[in-house]
């Protein structure tokens, strides 16, 4: 059998960090024994980190911490409940994150390090994963946690409701074994590469068995209202749209963890409003547009940071979904000519401000998996007028060829109103129906009532992860950011099941360079641009990490 760096060395990982740093070569030291888990010191950093952007007044330095201290922190969409396994909304790991554990953490450079497993093994063939637990963990209602609440939380939550999980794992996994309460063993059916990045809080948070076994279905289970983690943070109180209050978990298996004694997710979508409450110093955390960097950064006392803006510091491919299973929307030179329509530049600069860049396809263009032979996206509204006259879409006596209904969250209504009048340039009128975020999901993912529908597409540090929902036909479901165009073609379903179960990446970049090139022809999505994330927060928070889903798990106060 292989130890854990040998594990890494299959699985190939890519760094893919902040902006634009280049994918990282994969390891080629000597495999060495799995790594055990070894407790965070129990005192806190002497000096705070560097910041990327320091404002006018630089952070202290030489201070030490103390414990203690409540941060409050912009939550710009209500997370909707808190159940990170049966949902991969962005809104609701923000909040809900703090309160669970993967079986492994991914550090800034998407290296796998020791969680609630200390160590794992796997055996030559790539098709069996055995994980050691830490012993000890406790869930926040002081039940001891085992084996048995992975297998659950995997057997009747992630494999059925999260959608990044049931595309990739689902299919090739063959059973999960626990041979003793510390024990977890996964066995495929095929070599799975890319196993340990989809083990972490983001893509397979653990849940406690025996508080889903009974009560109820999950997706209404009243824990996702009171959630039990075993996470650094505990519940305390969820007001729909105004707050979670979280508090400092005492008996945290990191030793000495976390440092603050309360976190507070204040609920505020307007990003104006949340700018104002960060200035009077009602709030230590926000995120900022693009728009508003400059001035942000030249606050007294505030440090502004720069990071991708998905989950887990992916970067997310900001997509437009159309319907395939409506007309025209179900013809190719009638999405070639939408496609033509888009005017990706303009939205880089009027919505991101340029704190991002247009897309180029599917997949991320700072990905290891990205096909750099790719063209960029034409811009050219004559081209796609001749394509609709061409397929008969004749204008109307109104200078419209047809209508199409457009269901977004309230978080993108600038890009939709550029996206309205890039369409009624070609004689298509679209409806702008902007909606609360969560409303907008359910419409198009589980209704499926919409022409053109939003989603945030975030690509992991593998295709599996983040891709591959958005394109297998297996995953044309009621499930949240799953295939929502209802794409099918055969060919990409076989490829993304072959890059999957390749260890060798450079086969694997083969592979999905095939793959982009029929999806970037077939056109199931428009991709607009991929978006860059700017936070601002106080100097005397310290070791904020907002590529994770536990932004404030190292957290600390100087004040």
């Amino acid at each position: 059998m292989k130890t854990q760096s040998r594990l890494i060395l299959l699985v190939g990982i890519a760094a893919l960090v902040a902006a634009c740093q280049s994918p990282a070569p994969a390891p080629t030291a000597a495999p060495t024994p799995a790594a055990t888990f070894a407790p965070t010191a129990t005192s806190a950093p002497t000096q705070p980190p560097t910041a990327t952007k320091p404002s006018t007044t630089a952070a202290p330095t030489a201070v030490t911490s103390k414990q203690g201290g409540t941060f409050v922190i912009v939550a710009g969409t209500d997370p909707g409940h808190l159940n990170p396994a049966i949902s991969t909304s962005g809104a609701l790991h923000f909040s809900a994150g703090s309160l669970y554990n993967g079986l492994v953490a991914l550090d800034k450079d998407f290296k796998p390090q020791p969680e609630l497993a200390d160590s794992w093994m796997i055996t030559d063939d790539g098709k069996t994963y055995t994980f050691k637990l830490h012993p000890g963990v406790k869930w926040h209602d002081g039940k001891p946690f085992t084996s048995a609440d992975v297998k659950f939380t995997f057997e009747n939550l992630l494999l059925k409701f999260h959608a990044r999980t049931q595309t990739g794992v689902a299919p090739v996994l063959d059973k999960i074994e626990t041979p003793d309460d510390l024990t977890v063993v996964f066995r495929f059916k095929t070599p799975y590469a890319p196993l340990l990045q989809q083990l972490n809080v983001i893509e397979a948070p653990i849940l406690p068995k025996h508080v889903y076994q009974v009560g109820g279905e999950p997706q209404n289970h009243p824990a996702n209202l009171k959630p039990i983690g075993t996470g650094p943070f505990k519940f305390v109180e969820y007001k729909k749209g105004q707050q979670v209050v979280l508090e400092r978990n005492r008996e945290y298996f990191k030793s000495g963890l976390p440092y603050f004694d309360k976190l507070i997710f204040s609920i505020i979508p307007d990003t104006a409003t949340a700018l104002i409450a960060f200035e009077r110093g009602e709030v230590d955390y926000v995120s900022v547009p693009g728009s508003d960097v400059e001035r942000i950064s030249k606050l007294p006392g505030v440090i502004v940071e720069r990071s991708p803006a998905g989950s887990g510091g992916s970067f997310c491919v900001q997509t437009i979904i159309p319907n395939h299973q409506r007309a025209p929307l179900d013809k190719l030179p009638v999405r070639q000519a939408l496609n033509l329509a888009i005017d990706r530049q303009r939205m880089v600069q009027q919505v991101l401000f340029n704190q991002g860049r247009a897309a180029r396809g599917p997949m991320a263009t700072t990905a290891w998996y990205f096909d750099s032979t790719l063209p960029t996206f034409e811009y050219n509204a004559a081209k796609a007028n001749q394509l609709l006259d061409s397929a008969g879409l004749a204008k109307g006596a109104d200078g419209f060829r047809f209508k199409l209904t457009a269901v977004f969250p309230n978080t993108v209504a600038k890009m939709a109103e550029v996206l309205k009048e890039n369409f009624a340039q070609i004689g298509v009128n679209v409806e702008l129906k902007i909606v609360d975020f969560n409303e907008a999901n359910q419409t198009v993912f589980i209704k499926r009532g919409f022409d053109l529908g939003y989603a945030s597409y975030c690509n992991g540090p593998d295709p599996e992860i983040g891709v591959r929902r958005a394109y297998d036909s297996t995953n044309i479901k009621a499930v949240l950011f799953s295939n929502g165009a209802a794409y099918k073609n055969p060919m990409v379903d076989e490829l993304f099941a072959r890059g999957v179960a390749e260890t060798n990446r450079v086969q694997r970049v083969a592979i999905y360079a095939e793959l982009q090139k029929i999806l970037v022809n077939d056109l199931p999505y428009f991709w607009l641009y991929e978006s860059e994330g700017a936070y601002a927060h106080r100097n005397t928070i310290n070791d904020v990490r907002p590529w994770t889903s536990s932004l404030a798990e190292y957290a600390w106060s100087s004040k």
